[in-house]
């Protein structure tokens, strides 16, 4: 570590064996004190704040935007059922596949558990298998067999996927998903529009981004990573408590009835941040003085700067957070008088005839297992159609889905839903989107300088994890680190801050590798490259 860098952090410290601070060189007397600040109380921010208290520290504020822990795994009641009750369905975390989906995805392994299944079998989540191989295929004119592209697909995913390995084996570098695509010959054409609805069926509905701006090694990698770990089957979430009833059931393993520590409805408008600790001032006018800080902000949040930093984030920090993608996956329900689609199926997959991305994936919940009787379907659409759909009324998106569904089923008659509703995630200010993406091009350092923490103020969240970006489970793994940081770096077995691999921070780069520096244009074509211009 740089003596400059000790000479940062030699203040920073000051805790009892307890972990109380004693001592603060940020510090508001107005403000109520405390030895960490966990900002967020979705998966990550409750993980956090369960391993600063299974370290027995327990000297902490939760502080939430919404009425009740969960974050992005958010529930609604929605229609109505035989007994007069309504179902409760999930706007956000779906399956676990993304981060903010209802469904349990990698159930597990011999070797190894997915967290959030684990946390499905405590708290006894109902939850039901989804079967990816229940599809059927339709265009404009009706149902239309084009199932075979789907084996096309898979065979080209499986030889893409061995491409990435040996890309990441190698240290090449990354490439879009397109190109990876391609290079293992899945090549559809732009007039093909049901292998444009397959491939979005098989790539954007996970990455909630097109093949041409996803990276392709890291992509294939987060989907490896979770399958090969975890296993391949996935359960959807059908349980009246909701998804975040396992977010809710952890919390209450160390937060009481009532906890002062836990602050509902409070925005965060102002983080100021420095050397002797953090303040946080809420739009309420309440503050909040701590020795650390936690942010579980979305990427979308940070994005957006829906949160004031004081100073500024530093270059490398801001550069990060533009880097990265944030996605918008918005499902559309509708709940009829009756099922008149196959109620045998699972999924209906849709290829419209002028645009890609059109209402394609409808997914039944009136099936054997899952909702049967509800007569409820929703349909999914992903990043330019969620905007759209997202910014115009409920009454025109009803109107597009019908007039798609009547196209579907020719000869059936397409009443009216009886109840329609759908979240618009894009415009949420507590999370301004779905969830994290990587963009193709950007490297590991990059994203190091995403999760890297700045002074006393760490970040955790889904778009932290480099492994599982975009899934729930990387944001319980991503908020469980960041506590044992705070934990290691507060506890008094810690010995010294200086004891890099318990109590030192995060690395970040101030200068990135592995770019083309602008020198190197000199010995190419006659190209001559100066400090601050290349010209010829």
């Amino acid at each position: 570590m740089h003596l400059a860098t000790l000479a940062t952090l030699a203040p920073l410290l000051f805790s009892t064996c307890a972990g109380h601070v004693t001592q603060s060189r940020l510090h508001d007397a107005s403000c109520t004190r405390t030895t960490v600040a966990v900002l967020g109380g979705g998966m990550a921010g409750v993980t956090a704040a369960q391993a600063l208290a299974n370290a027995s520290l327990h000297d902490f504020i939760i502080v939430e935007y919404r009425d009740t822990l969960g974050g992005r795994v958010w529930h609604t009641e929605f229609g109505q059922g035989p007994d007069g009750q309504p179902w409760v369905i999930e706007y956000g975390a779906n399956w676990n596949r993304r981060a903010d989906r209802e469904q349990i995805q990698g159930l597990g392994s011999e070797n190894a558990a997915n967290p959030v299944w684990t946390l499905a079998k405590k708290y006894g989540l109902k939850n039901t298998y989804s079967d990816y191989g229940s599809i059927l295929t339709y265009n404009e004119t009706g149902y239309t067999d084009y199932s075979h592209l789907l084996d096309e697909y898979s065979a080209a995913s499986e030889r893409a996927s061995e491409r990435a390995g040996s890309i990441l084996n190698d240290n090449i570098q990354d490439m879009t998903a397109r190109s990876g695509l391609a290079l293992a010959g899945w090549r559809p054409r732009r007039d093909d529009m049901a292998a444009q609805a397959v491939e979005w069926w098989n790539w954007d509905w996970e990455g909630a981004y097109t093949p041409e701006t996803s990276s392709f090694v890291f992509g294939v990698a987060s989907e490896n990573l979770t399958f090969n770990q975890f296993g391949d089957q996935n359960n959807l979430v059908l349980d009246r408590r909701g998804y975040s009833a396992i977010i809710q059931g952890e919390a209450s393993t160390f937060l009481h009835h009532n906890d002062s520590r836990l602050r509902l409805n409070t925005r965060v408008a102002d983080i100021e941040y420095g050397p002797g600790g953090v303040i946080v001032r809420n739009s309420d006018g309440s503050c909040i003085s701590a020795a650390n800080a936690i942010c579980t902000f979305s990427l979308g949040v940070l994005q957006n700067d829906a949160v004031n930093f004081t100073p500024s984030l530093p270059d490398w920090k801001q550069t990060a957070i533009a880097k990265f993608n944030m996605g918008t996956y918005t499902k559309i329900f509708m709940q009829f008088n009756e099922t008149f689609w196959p109620d045998d199926t699972q999924f209906f997959l849709y290829a419209d005839p002028t645009t890609r991305g059109y209402y394609p994936v409808f997914q039944s919940l009136s099936t054997d297992g899952f909702l049967p009787g509800s007569n409820i379907i929703f349909v999914t659409v992903v990043q330019d159609q969620a905007y759209r759909a997202e910014r115009q009324s409920d009454e025109q998106t009803k109107r597009e889905v019908l007039e798609v569904l009547q196209k579907m089923f020719p000869d059936k008659h397409i009443p009216d839903p009886i109840a329609f509703t759908y979240p618009r995630w894009s415009t949420e200010p507590w999370a301004y989107g779905s969830y994290s993406n990587w963009p193709a091009g950007t490297t590991l350092e990059m994203h190091q300088n995403l999760r890297a923490n700045v002074d006393r103020l760490w970040f955790a969240g889904e778009a932290m994890s480099a492994q599982y970006f975009g899934f729930l489970h990387g944001a319980w793994f991503e908020g469980r680190e960041a506590g044992m940081n705070i934990a290691a770096l507060l506890h008094d077995e810690c010995v010294s801050i200086y004891d890099i691999e318990t109590c030192g921070a995060r690395k970040h780069y101030d200068v990135l590798h592995g770019t083309t520096p602008a020198a190197a244009y000199s010995v190419v074509n006659g190209w001559t490259a100066n400090s601050t211009t290349i010209q010829a």
